[in-house]
């Protein structure tokens, strides 16, 4: 039935036109955008996830700068500590020279002992990185207790649960058995791996100081950084060689600490990058749009578009047509 009053067609042709338009700009948003899922309006459960896993991945960004800082830290501890073994290592070939040697050579011997002290300190107060030495500490202020360092904690991971709650995971580094001086220390057990006194078994032991020129004693002591050949005996300098094989051992003992803790870290950021990538895939899965199904679902709306508009030009023509009945 043909109505001057209301024009059927029209109607429904512009309620087509409508929905196509409607359909076309989100097609248009998605390509612009890139996204299937932009707003919470588009799906508020996909948009919550997606929102939360990207702030996650902020978090696990910042994680992975902390294991790059953490790893160089430990790194130049690392190479400090290889350096500080070669020369203590120097320092016992020395006194095994002096073992037996004269006066006059031990003099001469015990100026190289000195070189080699005063470089094991340089090279323990130059290990620094970003403001940390792990080699060369002063534990009198900004630690639990005086001589004792605490824990460096190295952030390692960020991890939420089912239930929402966040916690952060660390790589711990025990800096107090890998410190070699301490101007800090409190007593002989808290002391650095190298001014700490040892007896001659290499073993920590409390100070008793050994008296140059005088036979050996029972308990004796001598202390890595201050030990000397002048004046002393081969009865001491052999208990000189045992203190220095018992620092070479804990030294060796903190490298491989710092090796493996190192060995973690690089682990660690590889796993953290490997999970950052994970997150993006997943995330990607949930809003982002798939473009080719987009540009060809673009071209069907846009001649859809065309066609509506002929529609409705066709139906409005109709309308005016039975007007022109009235004028003639």
């Amino acid at each position: 039935m043909s109505s001057i009053m209301t024009n059927t067609a029209a109607l429904t042709a512009l309620q087509s036109l409508n929905a196509t338009n409607k359909s076309l700009e989100q097609t248009q948003a998605r390509i612009s955008t890139g996204y299937r899922v932009s707003d919470a309006s588009d799906n508020a459960a996909y948009w919550s996830i997606a929102t939360t896993m990207r702030s996650d991945n902020q978090a696990l960004s910042t994680v992975s700068d902390a294991l790059g800082l953490g790893a160089s830290k430990v790194d130049t501890a690392y190479t400090g500590m290889n350096k500080a073994i070669d020369t203590v290592n120097a320092i016992k070939v020395k006194l095994v020279a002096a073992d037996g040697a004269s006066d006059a050579d031990k003099e001469k011997i015990d100026i190289e002992i000195k070189a080699l002290q005063g470089q094991l300190k340089s090279y323990s107060d130059s290990a620094t990185f970003s403001g940390a030495n792990w080699l060369s500490t002063d534990t009198t202020t900004g630690t639990s207790a005086a001589g004792t360092f605490d824990d460096v904690k190295i952030v390692a991971s960020f991890n939420r649960n089912s239930a929402g709650t966040v916690s952060l995971g660390t790589i711990d580094i025990d800096v107090q058995n890998i410190k070699l001086y301490d101007a800090g220390k409190t007593d002989e057990t808290d002391a650095g791996i190298l001014d700490g006194t040892r007896d001659n078994t290499g073993a920590r032991a409390t100070a008793q100081t050994a008296t140059a020129g005088v036979a050996a004693v029972a308990g004796d002591t001598y202390t890595v950084d201050t030990l000397s050949a002048t004046g002393y005996s081969d009865t001491q300098i052999t208990d000189m060689i045992g203190v220095v094989e018992g620092a070479l051992k804990d030294m060796t003992t903190a490298a491989t600490n710092l090796g493996a803790s190192k060995t973690r870290i690089d682990g660690q950021k590889t796993f953290t990058s490997s999970l950052m990538d994970s997150i993006d895939r997943g995330v990607g899965q949930l809003v982002d749009a798939d473009m080719n199904k987009e540009s060809t679902r673009l071209q069907a709306l846009q001649v859809q578009q065309q066609l509506g508009i002929q529609a409705l030009s066709i139906a409005n023509g109709s309308s005016q047509s039975i007007l022109s009945l009235f004028r003639g």
